[in-house]
């Protein structure tokens, strides 16, 4: 049985770590670099960068951001924001990225996901959606959660694993940042269909929403504010979830 994985979310604009509540309101927290190693140094499986503008301003600044942290870091590295081409995906792989995260380029033509699978390999090609519910549904969002895409998420979900995803990254907009909970019903009615790797995110607050996500089928959960505030360490985080998941181990 695979592990599941505790991983840490961080949001970056420009050069700086920031957080915000429903992908909004953003936050200034720090250097993205001193908190990659951070949290690599206190028991992280993985790390998450999503640049939360490069969908307006373009991608140089993530790329510099992931060379850096991957001659620091030892753990795998996913990238994401802003990435519109196969020659963008090239960029952030060579600059040290595990894997690409790609969300608004692929609701806009989801042959890009065909084409980068064929190309880099499913198990690097990561498809972010940010879920916002709307009228009893759950509604699609790109451009960092700022614009409606008409797409429903288990539809969209169900045609990227077809077109070849090697992992779903699930953000609740309506949740994000606001540390009270996830979104279940979201959650359960999505891992009842998925058949990649599903890493969710949006709402932690404390160690009780993270055991209840992990009574669904997901890989793993990203998480932010409880990270950056120091509600709880990732090695607290493993400690508790010791008899509730199959996570990887605390480290000493």
């Amino acid at each position: 049985m695979l592990c599941e994985r505790i991983i840490a979310r961080l949001d970056v604009k420009g050069s700086k770590l920031i957080k915000g509540i429903h992908l909004e309101g953003l936050r200034i927290i720090g250097d993205p670099h001193i908190y990659a190693k951070k949290y690599e140094e206190s028991g992280a499986d993985e790390i998450i960068f999503i640049d939360t503008v490069a969908s307006l301003y373009g991608r140089e600044n993530l790329v510099k951001i992931v060379e850096k942290t991957s001659k620091k870091i030892f753990i795998p590295l996913t990238a994401g924001g802003g990435v519109r081409t196969i020659e963008d995906i090239q960029a952030l792989l060579n600059a040290g990225a595990d894997k690409v995260a790609i969300n608004t380029a692929a609701v806009n033509d989801p042959s890009l996901i065909t084409r980068a699978v064929k190309k880099f390999g499913s198990q690097c090609i990561v498809v972010s959606v940010d879920a916002k519910r709307k009228e009893g549904k759950w509604e699609v969002y790109t451009e960092n959660g700022r614009e409606p895409s008409g797409k429903t998420v288990f539809e969209w979900i169900k045609q990227v694993i077809e077109l070849g995803a090697g992992e779903i990254f699930l953000t609740s907009i309506d949740n994000e940042g606001t540390k009270q909970g996830f979104d279940l019903e979201l959650i359960k009615k999505t891992a009842a269909f998925c058949t990649v790797p599903l890493i969710i995110a949006g709402g932690a607050g404390n160690i009780d929403h993270i055991k209840e996500i992990f009574a669904v089928n997901i890989a793993g959960v990203a998480l932010a504010s409880i990270l950056h505030y120091n509600t709880l360490s990732i090695n607290e985080i493993k400690e508790n979830l010791k008899d509730f998941a199959n996570i990887r181990p605390k480290r000493i």
